[in-house]
Parts: structure tokens; C-alpha cells; sequence
């Protein structure tokens, strides 16, 4: 199922989407399953699972810590395609968020085709551009897959044109430059990206992503974009936790609290 009809769902019932993202593997497969289920029965509409991988450079701190957990738990991509198929069911689509080395290592094509059998809705490549996805295009056609591609308030005119033009579920608005985490402040800079991708017509959802932590700022962000994007602030629950059940109860309390917030 693609994202978009989360998205048009939730505009219907006139509230922001939640999007919830946990690495595949973290703190084990077994643990990731049952906490991206938690997340869904908690209120998420969307997920995100990571493709950990060695050389990130998006993910912030809190982000790459849990993917070296899971990394060195020996997590691989047939790891992440298991996740999607044990949570498909849970009542959200399900995205895997990648950089693109992990993608074009297994083969674009073989991602697509396995991906989709897993019950996957697309991709998130944060390092990919249109430009250079040619393969990529062809391949999430074939399967009928979205692929969200990101913008940032640093994209000109001409690129934010042609990332919407391209992508196919929603897009990806980054909030701020630099890595993913949770701040005390939701970039200024949001409102303005999200007015720009407005401005040029296209009919995608904008999910809004990099900073949010709590339920106040999910309803600032939902005030204006089609989904709130939260991930570090998830993850932490899981990382800061002394076991898997405190660390699932801490993640369905926040998830809660973010819930309530884009329903405001």
C-alpha cells in the first residue's frame, strides 16, 4: 500500500500523519519487531525501518549508536526484509530508509523485487538523488514501490522542482543542515521549506523531518505539514532503557504523547 493513502486518510480526519522510525536489528531483530509493533498499536501511522549501515551521513548520535548495536549484533539486509515482512500486518505501510551503497550492493533490481514480496511500501534514500536513481526508477515502477527522496531549505528552486516531480509517496522535507536529532527547537526553517514545495503545485504529501522529540512539537510541525517525521527521539527510548521492556514502554508512552500531539 502506498503512503499516500495514510496520508489522504489522515487529512481526512484533518491531522498531520505520524511517521516513526526504528533501525532494522536494534536492540535485536526480534526486539525491533516487537517495538515497531508497539509504535503502531501507540498511534503510528507510518514506518520508517533503517537499513543499518557502516558510513552514515545523515543519522545523528543517538541514530548511529543504535545502528553499531545492530550492526554488531550481525544484522544484513535479509535481517531488514525479514522485519518488514513480521510488521506488515501491524496496520501501518512500512518504508525502509537507506543509504543507496547497501541498495545497489544486493542489486537494485533483486532490492525491488524483494523488498515489495516482503510487503514493503518503497524506499527513503537520503543520499540519492533523482538525477542519478535512473535504475532505481525503473526498479520501484516495475514493483510499484514509492520512493521519498529528501529536500532541504539549501535546495534551489530548480532541484526542489525535480525531487517532487520524481518522487511518489511523500516527500521528505528536512528541517535543518546537518544530522537527525531531537532539539529543543523545531527548525524555523520548516515552515518556509514546506511553503516553497507548496508553492510549485505538486499534489505529495510533505512529511516534515530532523528535530521533533515530544507532543507540543509534533503539533507545531503538524500545524503545517502533511506528516510528522520522528526518529531519534524514538530510538533514545530503546537506547536509554536497561531492558527491552522498559524500553518498549518507554517508546509506546512516547509515541502516545506524539499521537496526541498531530491529533490536536
Amino acid at each position: 500500500m502506498s503512503a499516500t493513502v495514510t496520508f489522504e486518510k489522515a487529512k481526512a480526519e484533518g491531522r498531520a500523519a505520524l511517521v516513526g522510525y526504528l533501525p532494522a536489528g536494534f536492540p535485536t531483530v526480534d526486539g525491533a519487531v516487537r517495538a515497531i509493533r508497539a509504535m503502531v498499536e501507540a498511534g503510528v501511522d507510518l514506518l520508517e525501518i533503517g537499513l543499518p549501515y557502516s558510513d552514515p551521513v545523515m543519522d545523528g548520535p543517538v541514530i548511529q549508536r543504535a545502528a553499531e548495536r545492530a550492526l554488531a549484533g550481525g544484522v544484513r539486509v535479509a535481517d531488514v526484509l525479514r522485519t518488514v515482512e513480521a510488521v506488515v500486518d501491524a496496520g501501518a505501510p512500512v518504508l525502509v530508509m537507506t543509504y543507496w551503497n547497501p541498495v545497489e550492493r544486493y542489486g537494485v533490481s533483486a532490492f525491488a523485487r524483494d523488498l515489495a514480496a516482503a510487503g514493503g511500501s518503497g524506499l527513503i534514500t537520503p543520499d540519492l538523488i533523482p538525477d542519478e536513481a535512473d535504475e532505481w526508477l525503473a526498479a520501484s515502477d516495475e514493483h510499484r514501490l514509492d520512493r521519498v527522496f529528501l529536500v532541504s531549505p539549501s535546495s534551489t528552486d530548480t532541484r526542489l522542482a525535480m525531487t517532487l516531480e520524481h518522487c511518489r509517496g511523500f516527500v521528505y522535507a528536512a528541517s535543518l543542515m546537518g544530522v537527525t536529532g531531537a532539539r529543543d527547537q523545531v527548525s524555523a526553517a520548516a515552515p518556509a521549506l514546506v511553503a516553497r514545495i507548496r508553492a510549485t503545485g505538486a499534489e505529495i504529501p510533505v512529511g516534515v523531518g530532523l528535530g521533533v522529540r515530544d507532543g507540543a512539537q509534533a503539533a507545531e510541525v503538524g500545524s503545517y505539514a502533511d506528516g510528522v517525521i520522528v526518529g531519534s527521539a524514538l530510538v533514545r527510548c530503546l537506547l536509554d532503557a536497561p531492558d527491552l521492556d522498559a524500553g518498549v514502554a518507554a517508546l509506546r508512552s512516547l509515541t502516545a504523547e506524539l499521537a496526541a500531539g498531530v491529533r490536536r
